[in-house]
C-alpha cells in the first residue's frame, strides 16, 4: 500500500500517518518527493484495511499496490531510480554505462593492463571476479581477498568504479569494503539470506537473473534487498537456460524491455554470459541497448586464450573499442549518450 500525502501536509501529519501504520503492525517508509511525500507500507503480504489511514489529516490518496514485488514496482515509484557511484558515474539516468573487464582477477599486472584497456575504450566500470563460484570444484575459484586488493589498485590507477561478485555473507562483507557495486550472481539469485544480508551493507547491489528464473521471480528477489533497506539495486539480464545448445544461454531481450515497464530499477544486460561466444557479444549488446538497457556488461581480455576462465566469450581490446563506438551510435539515436568518467 502507498499513502500519498497532500502537497501541504505537515511533518507532524506525516509522522501521525507513520504511527498509525505502525499500530496496524506494518512498517512505514516515508519517501519525500519534490512536491509531496508518499509513505510506503511494507511488511504486508495481504490487502491492508485503509479506512483508518485514508481519514487521517494530510492524506490525499491511498493506493493499493497490486504487484507482489511492491517496492520494486513502478506503482510504488513511477520515476526511474538513478544510482550514483563514488566516482560520479550514474546508472539508470540518461547515459548508458559500459562495464568491462576479465571474468576473473588473475593478478595485479594483468588486471592493471585490462583496466587501462577498459578506460582507454571509454568504459566507466571495471568488472572482475575475486570470488568465482564455478560448476566444477576443480576450476579456478578466484584470488579472494587478494583479488579485492588488486581491484582497489586498479580503481585508484584509472578512476574506474569496481563491480565484483559476492558468493556468501562472509565474502559480501569483504566485497562491500572495496567494491562500488556488489554483484549477486545467477546461482545466488534466490539465496534469500544473502539478499537480506547485502541489503544491510549500504552498497549498490547488482542482481543477476537466475538461469531458470521468471521475470516475476527475479523482481521478487530484488524485493528482498529493498525490503532490507537498500534501494540501490540494479537488475542484470544474463540469459536463461534453454533446450538449444547453440549458445551458452538464451538472451531474453524481451525481459529487458519488459522490466523497464514493471520496475523503476536500472537494467543492465550481460551478453557475454548470455551467449558464451565472442562473435555474438557485440550484436546482442547492441540489441540490448536498443531494447532499453541502461548499460551492458562485457568481458574483455588482452589475450583471451590465456584467460583463467571464460576466454571464448572475452572480447579482444580492439573489439571492445569498436563495440563502444557502435553502442554510442545506438544510444545516441535514442537520445542517450554513453557514460563517461568524470574528470579527475
Amino acid at each position: 500500500m502507498l499513502v500519498v500525502m497532500t502537497t501541504h501536509a505537515t511533518p507532524e501529519q506525516v509522522a501521525d500517518v507513520c504511527t498509525a501504520i505502525g499500530h496496524l503492525g506494518f512498517e512505514a517508509r516515508p519517501m519525500p518527493g519534490g512536491q509531496r511525500t508518499a509513505i510506503g507500507v511494507v511488511g504486508n503480504d495481504r490487502r491492508v484495511e485503509d479506512s483508518t489511514i485514508a481519514g487521517l489529516p494530510g492524506v490525499a490518496e491511498v493506493i493499493h499496490v497490486s504487484s507482489p514485488y511492491k517496492q520494486v514496482s513502478r506503482e510504488w515509484k513511477p520515476e526511474s531510480t538513478v544510482i550514483t557511484l563514488d566516482n560520479g558515474v550514474q546508472i539508470g539516468g540518461d547515459a548508458v554505462v559500459v562495464m568491462a573487464g576479465p571474468c576473473a582477477v588473475e593478478g595485479p599486472e594483468k588486471l592493471l593492463e585490462v583496466a587501462g584497456i577498459v578506460a582507454d575504450a571509454g568504459g566507466v566500470i571495471l568488472r572482475g571476479g575475486a570470488y568465482k563460484p564455478r560448476t566444477s570444484p576443480y576450476s579456478f575459484q578466484g584470488l579472494g581477498p587478494e583479488g579485492l586488493k588488486i581491484l582497489a589498485e586498479a580503481r585508484k590507477a584509472y578512476g574506474l568504479a569496481v563491480i565484483t561478485e559476492a558468493i556468501d555473507q562472509e565474502s559480501a562483507d569483504a566485497v562491500a569494503e572495496v567494491a562500488d557495486i556488489i554483484q549477486i550472481g545467477a546461482r545466488n539469485m534466490q539465496n534469500f539470506a544473502l539478499l537480506k544480508h547485502v541489503g544491510k551493507l549500504g552498497r549498490p547491489v547488482m542482481l543477476k537473473r537466475g538461469m531458470s528464473a521468471t521475470v516475476k521471480e527475479w523482481l521478487l528477489a530484488a524485493e528482498y534487498v529493498l525490503s532490507a533497506g537498500n534501494e540501490q539495486v540494479i537488475l542484470c539480464e544474463r540469459g536463461i537456460r534453454s533446450f538449444d545448445s547453440a549458445t551458452r544461454n538464451v538472451m531474453d531481450i524481451t525481459a529487458v524491455a519488459l522490466a523497464r515497464t514493471l520496475t523503476h530499477l536500472p537494467i543492465i544486460a550481460d551478453p557475454s554470459h548470455a551467449t558464451g561466444r565472442r562473435d555474438m557479444v557485440p550484436p546482442v549488446a547492441r540489441a540490448s541497448v536498443a531494447a532499453g538497457a541502461d548499460g551492458v556488461m562485457v568481458e574483455t581480455h588482452p589475450r583471451p586464450s590465456e584467460a583463467f576462465s571464460d576466454g571464448p566469450q572475452a572480447l579482444y581490446p580492439d573489439q571492445l573499442k569498436k563495440l563502444m563506438g557502435e553502442l554510442g551510435v545506438i544510444s545516441g539515436a535514442l537520445g542517450r549518450p554513453l557514460a563517461t568518467l568524470p574528470k579527475r
